[in-house]
C-alpha cells in the first residue's frame, strides 16, 4: 500500500508540474530553477569571472591605447605613472548610460538648478569674490552674472568640484566605446596636461566625465582656454581658489562672442494672433520685425533693440515664451542642453537681483519617457516627417516634426511633445 501510494503521490506531482510548465511562463519558471537549484557560490564565481575579464580586457585595452597617446606625443613615462593603477570603473558607465534616460521636465530642472538655497549661496560667493568677478569682468568683457551662472550650477560655487581621478574616468569611457572618439581625445588632453606639468595626478580629480574643477572644464577646452589669472604660472582650476577657474571660463565665452551687456534670453508675452510657425531659435529676425506683429517685454513695453534674435517656447504655447539673443547660441557653446542654458542664465540673474519667469509653467504636462519618445519619433517618421536618429531626444529635427503634425492637426504648432500628443497619434 505504502508503495502504491508513493506511486500515486509522484503521479500527481508530476502531473501539477505539467500543468504549471502550461500556465506559468518559460521565463519565471527558469527563473526559479536559477534562484533554487544554482548554487550561490556559482553564481558569485560566475560574477567574479566577468569582471575578471572586463578587467583583463581593460588593461590589455590600456597597453594598446599606449601606442596612440605616444604618436600624439605623450611620454613613456606620463602614461605609464597614469595609468598603472587604474581600473575599470564600473559606476561610469552607469553614470553615462543615466544621461540618456533624463526625463525631467524643463521646470523640474530649473527647481533644483536655480532653487532658492541656490540663489542665496550664490549672492553670498558673489559678495565674497566680488573684487575677483570684477577684475575677470574688465579683463574678459563678459558679465560676471553668467559666470556666476556657471559657477553655481557646476559646482555650487567649488563646494563640489568632484573627486573622480580623471584618467580613471576617461580611460573607463574610452574603452567602453558608446562615445570612444571624444573620450579618447579626452584622455589624450588630459594626459597632456599632465605632461605639460599644470597638475599632478593626485589633484586631477572631477566628474564621472572628465569635466574638471570649479567650472567642470572637459580636458580639451582646458587645453584651448584656461587661464593663469593669479600669476602662479599655472591654470589652476583645481584649487580651492576659484580665480583661473572663473577667469578660464569668462575667456571661453569671450572667445566664443560673448557680448557684453546683451541678455541671453528675456521673457515676452506673444500677441494672440502669433504665427507659431515663426517658432525656433534657428529662426532668426530684427527686433523691429518681433516688435511689428506685437512681441512685448513682460511689462508691456516695446522690445529692446539687442541685435537679431529668435522666440522659443520650452514647454509649449502654456508656458512662458522667451526671445534669445546671440549670447543663448553662446552658452549652447559651453553645453548644447537647453535646460542647461536656460538654468545658467536664469541663475546668473536671479543672483544679479532678477525675478523669477512671470508665467507659470504647464506642471499638469508629465514627461513622456525615452521609451515614449521613441514611439512619438518612429509614429512621425512613418508619417513621412524627417526626425534623422530615433533615439529618444527631441532636439531641432523632431521638434520641427512635432509642429508640422500639429499644424497639420489644426493644433497650434509649438513643437512640445506631450503625452497628450502621443495619445493622438495612437
Amino acid at each position: 500500500m505504502t508503495n502504491l501510494r508513493t506511486v500515486k503521490t509522484k503521479f500527481l506531482n508530476f502531473l501539477v508540474l505539467c500543468l504549471i510548465m502550461i500556465i506559468v511562463p518559460t521565463c519565471l519558471i527558469s527563473k526559479t530553477i536559477e534562484k533554487s537549484l544554482i548554487p550561490k557560490s556559482y553564481i558569485k564565481a560566475s560574477i567574479s569571472s566577468d569582471s575578471d575579464n572586463i578587467e583583463s580586457d581593460f588593461k590589455a585595452w590600456l597597453s594598446s591605447f599606449k601606442k596612440t597617446a605616444i604618436q600624439k606625443g605623450i611620454s613613456d613615462i606620463t602614461y605609464d605613472s597614469a595609468t598603472e593603477n587604474i581600473t575599470y570603473n564600473k559606476k561610469m558607465i552607469k553614470f553615462d548610460r543615466r544621461q540618456a534616460e533624463f526625463t525631467k521636465q524643463i521646470w523640474e530642472y530649473l527647481d533644483i538648478a536655480v532653487s532658492d538655497l541656490r540663489v542665496k549661496n550664490g549672492k553670498n560667493s558673489y559678495f565674497s569674490n566680488r573684487e575677483l568677478l570684477l577684475k575677470i569682468e574688465k579683463k574678459y568683457d563678459v558679465d560676471l552674472k553668467i559666470v556666476m551662472g556657471i559657477w553655481g550650477l557646476e559646482s555650487a560655487y567649488g563646494h563640489r568640484r568632484g573627486n573622480i581621478n580623471t584618467i580613471e574616468a576617461l580611460a573607463t569611457l574610452a574603452f567602453d566605446g558608446r562615445r570612444k572618439t571624444f573620450f579618447e581625445e579626452q584622455l589624450i588632453a588630459s594626459l597632456r596636461i599632465l605632461e605639460r606639468g599644470d597638475t599632478t595626478l593626485v589633484a586631477m580629480q572631477g566628474s564621472w566625465a572628465g569635466a574638471m574643477g570649479h567650472t567642470q572644464f572637459i580636458p580639451t577646452s582646458y587645453l584651448a582656454y584656461s587661464e593663469d589669472f593669479n600669476g602662479d604660472g599655472f591654470a589652476d582650476v583645481w584649487s580651492d581658489d576659484p580665480s583661473d577657474a572663473l577667469a578660464s571660463t569668462a575667456n571661453y565665452l569671450n572667445k566664443h562672442g560673448w557680448k557684453r551687456g546683451q541678455p541671453w534670453a528675456l521673457e515676452v508675452i506673444l500677441p494672440n494672433d502669433f504665427d507659431y510657425l515663426l517658432l525656433g531659435k534657428n529662426n532668426k529676425n530684427k527686433v523691429t520685425y518681433w516688435d511689428s506683429i506685437g512681441v512685448r517685454q513682460i511689462n508691456g513695453d516695446k522690445l529692446i533693440d539687442y541685435g537679431n534674435s529668435s522666440i522659443i517656447l520650452p514647454a509649449g504655447y502654456k508656458g512662458p515664451a522667451f526671445i534669445i539673443y546671440d549670447n543663448f547660441h553662446v552658452l549652447e557653446k559651453y553645453n548644447a542642453s537647453l535646460a542647461y542654458v536656460m538654468g545658467v542664465g536664469h541663475l546668473g540673474d536671479r543672483i544679479m537681483g532678477g525675478q523669477n519667469f512671470h508665467k507659470n509653467w504647464p506642471k499638469d504636462e508629465d514627461a513622456l519617457s525615452l521609451e515614449e519618445k521613441k514611439i512619438l519619433q518612429t509614429y512621425l517618421l512613418k508619417e513621412g516627417y524627417k526626425i534623422g536618429k530615433i533615439d529618444g531626444m527631441v532636439g531641432p529635427n523632431t521638434i520641427s516634426a512635432i509642429r508640422a503634425y500639429q499644424n497639420k492637426l489644426g493644433k497650434i504648432p509649438d513643437g512640445f511633445a506631450t503625452k497628450s500628443l502621443l495619445m493622438k497619434m495612437q
